[in-house]
């Protein structure tokens, strides 16, 4: 199943109106956009998404929006974590698994638990969860990083984890991953700026913030670092060099939107 979530997939943003209310318009442009782009999967409800500032019922609206423009064309992962494990499973349990392919559950953000409370909390959902779940590590978000041993102990405990989006900033780590990995354990980057030297050391790919701007651009370099052709990818990752910075210095995803 983790094969299903290899390439490039793109952490959707939300785009608004000056009212606030959810621009659906343009949501319908950028899902467009990004399959006729050559991204190879979505990801909706991310931290990209502003999730956060969204109500209950907005994101399902998001949710049924993105899958009924998607048209089953490209797999679709929805965001589905938090720190509260009882309200993950709640959630999960209303799902509608026949609208996606997968989950995206992030490390607990704010209580900073053990490395087995980690454990523990990602073995309810993977419990409860229709559909495979995507592992989310971003210590710079949650304050809590998970280790790349609780990482392979989950990836061995339960073929419901199918991939980890790793966003720690720390290639060590994610090489230990990478070795000690299951098969068919797909391991994404969750840094633009590190995409190509992770699929070097043998990631299957990335969830990017930037793709949302540039689709076409980041699927080729993708698709060149995974098949191989790393003085491509590297060309294609210098060109991005400035904009890897820039995109982010107003905070994920301003720099998108102001673009």
């Amino acid at each position: 199943m983790g094969q299903k979530f290899r390439g490039a997939g793109v952490a959707l943003i939300t785009p608004f109106r000056k009212d606030s209310t959810i621009d659906f318009d343009a949501l319908g442009d950028l899902v467009e956009d990004m399959i006729s782009g050559g991204i190879d999967f979505l990801v909706v409800l991310g931290t990209t998404a502003e999730t956060a500032t969204l109500s209950a019922e907005e994101k399902k609206n998001v949710v049924d929006f993105v899958a009924e423009k998607n048209a089953g064309r490209l797999p679709i992962v929805v965001g589905a974590g938090g720190n509260n494990t009882q309200e993950v499973v709640e959630g999960l349990k209303n799902l509608d698994a026949d609208k996606i392919d997968g989950i995206l559950s992030v490390v607990p953000y704010y209580s900073k638990p053990t490395q087995e409370g980690i454990y523990q909390h990602f073995m309810q959902i993977a419990k409860y969860s229709p559909v495979p779940v995507i592992l989310y590590n971003v210590p710079g978000r949650t304050g809590m990083h998970m280790d790349a041993t609780t990482t392979i102990r989950l990836a061995e405990a339960s073929d419901k984890f199918v991939a980890i989006k790793e966003a720690s900033g720390d290639l060590n780590e994610l090489a230990i991953i990478l070795r000690d990995r299951p098969e068919n354990f797909s391991v994404l980057s969750g840094d633009d700026g590190l995409t190509v030297p992770a699929i070097s050391l043998g990631a299957d790919g990335v969830i990017s913030v930037i793709a949302n701007g540039f689709p076409a651009q980041v699927a080729d370099m993708v698709h060149s670092a995974v098949s191989g052709d790393f003085p491509k990818a590297s060309a294609q990752h210098m060109q991005f060099l400035n904009l890897f910075n820039l995109l982010f210095v107003e905070g994920n995803p301003g720099g998108l939107k102001l673009h």
